[in-house]
């Protein structure tokens, strides 16, 4: 039976930054929620892990293709080539527009930032020449502009399409000549309106779908996934908060051609934008009551205490242990050492709910349960009924040998959390 392709892939390895993905994540997210899961993805597991069956996307945001090149040249790209070519779809924005085509031009004669060279995945069977407009910095706002692009309707056929609207642009190229190329599967979804500092040969197109045997891509030399409620107008930049300010009033028009590029990929995008779910309490529980208090007590090395209450401050995260007895509705006042967001539970749910944009959930303080004298109700954790788990775990110990007599005796459950890896390995 053929899996169902439910994964969207957003590729976090070398050559990525990490603004880019988190704004990957969180407009992707908001557009393809529920239908699909938005993760990320390394390189190693794009070489090693086997992704392709269950995955719906790949995403290669912005940053510096050449870090891709590295980790991926050879069987990283023969499996994402084979993976397109076999009716996967690939989305490559500013970095992975360049990195999508077949030759990169950036910044040519500028040494030491020119970079000239093929690329093997060659989606667009062009040239990706940059930067389109002059002023780029690597790790900064300087070449940041919002640009105008025109829109082609008869690509985009689905979806609320705008006729102009203005984009985050900060490094992208041109795909050179993109109009001749139409009897090879290209089509132009966008292009610049105004004058570029490059060659853009016949047109000048920002962005591009490309049909690639049974499969897609769609490359963009701008940055459609930008939402300008995640950027900070108060960066110290000349004219930073205008440019600001025209990206926040042309969000709606952003969003509607991502929608249309995302559905022009066959994908179903969500009619209206998710929200992402509220960080739910963890549970710690124990098969025996006993436990509990064992766990603690081993625990007790790393537990700090301020203002009365406990915590464990660790490599990423941050947790409040709580007693069932002593849920509290507000939110610890001060951070610890002045570094941690002890924003929690409903705090956080009201500051999610006023603010529409990227939350650094590693900032927020985890809240902990620890249930020492009995199991979970149900109606804490509705999902899940503890009892019957446990009930369950006693019938499998009573058959078991060895270990599978001490496995899951201890479970730490949660409905909604952040990566199950970072908080049980950091």
């Amino acid at each position: 039976m053929a899996t169902k392709r439910m994964n969207v892939l957003v590729y976090s390895g070398n050559g990525s930054t990490v603004e880019s993905v988190r704004h990957c994540l969180y407009s992707l997210r908001r557009l393809l929620s529920p239908t699909y899961a938005v993760i990320t993805v390394t390189g190693n597991a794009i070489i090693k892990e086997p992704w392709t069956a269950s995955c719906a996307l790949l995403v290669f945001p912005g940053g510096a293709d050449l870090g891709y090149c590295r980790t991926l040249n050879g069987e990283g790209n023969r499996r994402i080539s084979q993976y397109v070519e076999r009716g996967g779809l690939y989305l490559g924005l500013c970095a992975g527009g360049y990195y999508g085509s077949k030759r990169c031009e950036f910044e040519v004669g500028k040494k030491p930032m020119e970079v000239i060279g093929n690329r093997e995945l060659a989606f667009f069977p062009g040239t990706c020449r940059g930067c389109a407009f002059s002023g780029f910095v690597y790790h900064s706002e300087e070449g940041t502009r919002a640009v105008q692009l025109r829109t082609s309707k008869a690509a985009l056929s689905k979806g609320s399409v705008p006729d102009l609207f203005r984009c985050y642009y900060n490094g992208g190229g041109v795909f050179v000549d993109a109009l001749k190329y139409k009897g090879q599967g290209v089509e132009v979804l966008a292009e610049f309106t105004e004058d570029l500092d490059v060659d853009a040969g016949e047109g000048s197109a920002s962005v591009v779908y490309c049909k690639v045997g049974d499969g897609a891509a769609v490359l963009t030399s701008t940055h459609p996934e930008f939402a300008a409620s995640n950027l900070d107008p108060t960066i110290d930049l000349p004219g930073y908060d205008k440019i600001v300010e025209a990206l926040k009033e042309n969000d709606q028009q952003r969003t509607d051609f991502l929608k249309a590029c995302l559905l022009k990929l066959g994908l179903h995008v969500s009619q209206e934008a998710m929200g992402i779910p509220s960080l739910s309490r963890l549970h710690l529980s124990s098969a025996e009551i006993a436990g509990i208090p064992r766990l603690m007590e081993a625990l007790g090395d790393i537990i700090t205490e301020q203002d009365g209450e406990e915590y464990i401050v660790d490599e990423n995260d941050t947790f409040h242990l709580e007693k069932p007895s002593r849920w509290s509705l507000g939110s610890v006042a001060d951070a610890i050492d002045g570094t941690v967001d002890t924003t929690s539970g409903d705090q956080q749910n009201e500051n999610e709910a006023d603010q529409d944009k990227i939350i650094d959930y590693d900032k927020i303080v985890k809240r902990l349960l620890i249930h020492d004298k009995e199991q979970p109700e149900s109606k804490d954790t509705p999902y899940f009924n503890h009892n019957a788990y446990v009930a369950n775990l006693k019938h499998y110990q009573s058959q078991s040998r060895g270990s599978g007599r001490i496995f899951g005796k201890e479970l730490l459950y949660g409905e909604v959390v952040t990566s199950t890896n970072t908080l049980l390995e950091k």
